[in-house]
C-alpha cells in the first residue's frame, strides 16, 4: 500500500520521513522536490509518477505531506488517509505546520507508528490515540496496564468509536433533522429543479453503552410493513423515496437493508448520523410571484408577492429576498408591507428582510427604480430572486421520524427530543 509518508516544507526540505518499505531511495524524493515543488506544479496534479514510484500529495498550511507508494495503490484510501493524518496531527497540538511539526517530531513519529502499519493505515480515531499516546510524562505501571487493557478492547473491537464507563446523570437522546430546500423557478413559475439535501444530527448524552433504533417514513418500509400486515390500502403521500444515503460507522448497515430501520450504538457527544438527498413530492415553503415591467429605458417598475405555502401554526425567521436590478441603477423608491425593504448599492439589489414570517400568509413589495441613461451597454440579464430563510419544526422532504427507541442493559428512562428545520439552500426565482 503506502512505502512511506514525507513532511516537506515549501522550500523542498524533507523535514520528517518514515519509511515502512524497501525499495525507496532518497534520490526519489530529491527527484519529486525538483520536479513537483521548485517547477510549481503542486497545484495541477495531487499525482506523480517518477521511474515507476507513485508520490499522492497533499498541501496544508506551508506543508506538503506526501504518501510514496511503488505498486498499484488504492489512491482513493491514500489521499483518505493523508486528509485523517491531518486531523490527528492537528489535534494533538493545534496547528500544522513547518514549526509545530519541528517541535512535536518525536510525538509525530510515535503516531505514525500507530495509524500505519507496514504501510496499511490503522485506526485514526483521535479519541482512540489520545488514550495511549500522551504528551504527559510516563504513568505509574497500573494504569498504564488498566489504560492499555481498554485501549485494546476499544481499538480492536466493534466499537471503536465510543469508550465503556461513560455516566450521565439525566441521559438524554436529541436528533436534529437539518434539510436545505433548494429550488430553480422559470419567469413563467414551471418548476426547472426542486430538490432537498438533508442531514441527521445527533446529540447523544446517554450512560453505558446503549443501542439506539429508529425509523423513517421510507416508501419501501411502509409498503413492506403493508404487505406484511396484508392490506391493500393504498398509502398516497405517506411514504418518501429517499435517493442518495450516506451513514455514519456506527449504523448497522445489513439490519438497514433488511428492514430499513436505522439501528446504532451512538458515539459520545454531537455526530452526524446520516446524510440524504430527495428530488420527488417537495415541499415548497415559499411561493414567489415577481412582475417586473421595463418602463423605456431608464424606468423599471418592480412588484414582488411572498407567500408561505406551510401550516399557519408554524413561521419562518430571519427571511431575506434579494431582488437585484440593473448596475446603473440610480434610485430605487421601495415600499414593503411588512419587514425593512431598501435599495443596496454594493449588492445591486433591493434587500427585503422579515424578522418573522408566519404560515399561509401573503406580503407585498412595490418600487419604482430609475436608472442611468448609458449608450452601447448590454441589456439587462435579469438574474433571479434569491432567498434566505428557516423555518422550525418544518421538514420540506416530508421526512418523519416515526420511532424512537433507547435499549440498554440498565433499563434506565430516556429523554429523548426531535427536532425539523428547513433552511435555504439555492432558493431562487427568475425574473
Amino acid at each position: 500500500m503506502i512505502s512511506g509518508i514525507l513532511f516537506v516544507n515549501q522550500k523542498g526540505e524533507i523535514v520528517i520521513s518514515r519509511m515502512y518499505r524497501d525499495g525507496f531511495s532518497r534520490t526519489l524524493a530529491d527527484t519529486f522536490r525538483a520536479q513537483v515543488i521548485a517547477n510549481k506544479e503542486a497545484g495541477r496534479s495531487p499525482i506523480k509518477t517518477i521511474n515507476g514510484t507513485h508520490f499522492f500529495y497533499i498541501k496544508h498550511a506551508n506543508m506538503y505531506v506526501v504518501a510514496v507508494s511503488n505498486g498499484n495503490a488504492q489512491v482513493a484510501i491514500a489521499f483518505q488517509f493523508l486528509h485523517e493524518l491531518v486531523k490527528v496531527l492537528k489535534n494533538y497540538f493545534g496547528a500544522f505546520d513547518e514549526d509545530s511539526i519541528k517541535n512535536n517530531f518525536v510525538l509525530i513519529y510515535e503516531l505514525l507508528d500507530e495509524v500505519l502499519d507496514y504501510g496499511y493505515p490503522q485506526n485514526c480515531n483521535t479519541d482512540v490515540l489520545k488514550m495511549y499516546i500522551t504528551q504527559e510524562g510516563t504513568r505509574s505501571a497500573a494504569a498504564e496496564k488498566a489504560s492499555a487493557q481498554a485501549v485494546t478492547i476499544q481499538a480492536t473491537g466493534a466499537i471503536s468509536w465510543r469508550k465503556e464507563g461513560i455516566k450521565y446523570r439525566k441521559n438524554e437522546l436529541f436528533i436534529d433533522v437539518v434539510e436545505n430546500c433548494n429550488l430553480m423557478m422559470s419567469s413563467k413559475g414551471t418548476i426547472l429543479r426542486s430538490d432537498v439535501s438533508g442531514a441527521i444530527l445527533v446529540k447523544c448524552y446517554l450512560s453505558g453503552t446503549p443501542e439506539c433504533k429508529f425509523g423513517l417514513n421510507d416508501k419501501l418500509l411502509l409498503d413492506n410493513e403493508a404487505k406484511a400486515k396484508k392490506t391493500n390500502a393504498r398509502r398516497t403521500g405517506s411514504g418518501i423515496e429517499i435517493d442518495d444515503v450516506s451513514f455514519h460507522q456506527c449504523v448497522k448497515l445489513g439490519k438497514f437493508d433488511m428492514d430499513r430501520t436505522i439501528s446504532f450504538v451512538p458515539p459520545d457527544g454531537e455526530f452526524q448520523l446520516m446524510s440524504y438527498r430527495i428530488t420527488e413530492n417537495v415541499n415548497l415553503p415559499f411561493r414567489v410571484l415577481p412582475v417586473v415591467k421595463e418602463l423605456g429605458r431608464t424606468r423599471l417598475e418592480v412588484n414582488v408577492k411572498v407567500k408561505s405555502m406551510f401550516t399557519f401554526k408554524l413561521f419562518a425567521t430571519n427571511v431575506v429576498i434579494k431582488i437585484p436590478l440593473p448596475k446603473n441603477t440610480a434610485v430605487a423608491n421601495v415600499t414593503a408591507a411588512s419587514g425593512k425593504c431598501k435599495y443596496e448599492p454594493e449588492h445591486c439589489a433591493i434587500v427585503w428582510k422579515l424578522r418573522r414570517f408566519p404560515g399561509d400568509t401573503e406580503y407585498f413589495m412595490s418600487g419604482e427604480v430609475e436608472m442611468m441613461s448609458t449608450m452601447g451597454d448590454k441589456p439587462w440579464s435579469r438574474p433571479p430572486i434569491s432567498m434566505d430563510f428557516q423555518v422550525p419544526m418544518f421538514a420540506a422532504s416530508g421526512l418523519h421520524v416515526r420511532f424512537l427507541k433507547v435499549f440498554e442493559k440498565s433499563n434506565y428512562q430516556t429523554i429523548k427530543w426531535v427536532r425539523y428545520i428547513t433552511k435555504a439552500g439555492q432558493y431562487q426565482h427568475r425574473i
